[in-house]
């Protein structure tokens, strides 16, 4: 453990988090309070540094009974006898949220790639539940709507000439690709994915339920590794379906390092310069930052660059609050 004087950086951590949470009053409560004690930090700066993140530790606590409450019943568990077991729930496990909201983004970006079927690879896929774009209706508030799917409805307010789409895609294949795929046919594997909505986010733990029948009823194909040594033997599974390959991921690369996330860019407009597939990405402004170069700048925290083909096109609430285009560079 760090001593108590060396505890700045998952102090500081701690502060972003809970201004990122601040649309969950338990988590932004929770998340400040850890911030300012020395003890819980401590015992959280034992953890590796991908591990001390906010949503994995309070999910974690929450996995092991503790309802969302007062800080200091959080504080009682991660410093008494449970700690242990919480501990190993955070090493086992991964924030590997599913927000089908962000379809509200994709759909948008697939409908600039022309009207031929595609083949869809999502990196980062956790349950693949973002691989159905063509499974909802949609509404965005203030541009258009698309409905006739017979799936549920996802809308997002909009700033900005939204392009919206015609039709829904013609997907020819729904291909994943993650260190730890979740099955969504197994109770346990979505309960966790519940229990990682943030209290309060009520609507968001609705649509994750109704995604979860909906991938039920024809399961993604998912491949277990790392997205950079699998993205290849992805593409081809997805080339072999006819479609047009479209390589997506959306707050994804932001748990890469710095070296892999500089690769995934140079290895995807490589792959797009070669006419090998599409790209789409849906990441954090500083996860790659040359993508978030021609967006309004800077963006909110929680606020991700939307990129097509490696040019961004627009700006996503990470949770669906809000779906941005930038007119300067709409095709």
């Amino acid at each position: 453990m760090l001593p108590l004087n060396d505890l700045t950086d998952i102090r500081e951590s701690y502060r972003l988090h809970a201004a990122e949470m601040s649309t969950s009053p338990c988590y932004h409560a929770w998340a400040s309070a850890v911030a300012d004690d020395p003890e819980v930090l401590r015992v959280l700066s034992d953890l590796p540094t991908v591990k001390q993140q906010a949503n994995l530790v309070f999910a974690a606590a929450r996995w092991h009974g503790l309802d969302p409450g007062p800080y200091d019943e959080l504080r009682a568990m991660l410093l008494g006898p449970e700690w242990p077991a919480v501990r190993e729930t955070i090493l086992a496990r991964r924030t590997q949220t599913n927000e089908v909201a962000r379809l509200a983004a994709l759909t948008p970006a697939l409908g600039m790639l022309g009207d031929g079927p595609l083949a869809l690879v999502e990196l980062g896929a956790s349950a693949g539940l973002c691989l159905y774009p063509d499974r909802y209706d949609y509404v965005w508030d203030g541009a258009g709507e698309l409905g006739g799917s017979g799936g549920p409805t996802l809308r997002v307010p909009v700033v900005g000439p939204v392009p919206v789409p015609g039709r829904h895609p013609h997907i020819t294949a729904r291909v994943g690709v993650d260190l730890n795929p979740l099955d969504v046919t197994a109770p346990d594997d979505m309960s966790w994915l519940l229990t990682l909505i943030w209290p309060g986010h009520d609507e968001r733990h609705d649509r994750l339920a109704a995604a979860i029948e909906v991938t039920r009823a024809e399961p993604p194909q998912l491949i277990v590794g790392d997205m950079l040594d699998r993205l290849d033997s992805a593409l081809e599974v997805a080339a072999a379906s006819g479609g047009t390959p479209v390589v997506h991921h959306s707050a994804a690369v932001a748990y890469l390092d710095e070296r892999d996330r500089v690769e995934i860019e140079n290895r995807m407009r490589t792959l797009v310069a070669a006419g090998r597939c599409h790209w789409i990405s849906l990441e954090g402004p500083r996860v790659i930052p040359s993508l978030a170069a021609a967006v309004p700048s800077p963006l909110p925290a929680d606020h991700f660059c939307l990129a097509v083909d490696g040019r961004a096109v627009g700006w996503f609430q990470g949770h669906g609050a809000a779906l941005g285009w930038t007119p300067a560079v709409r095709p």
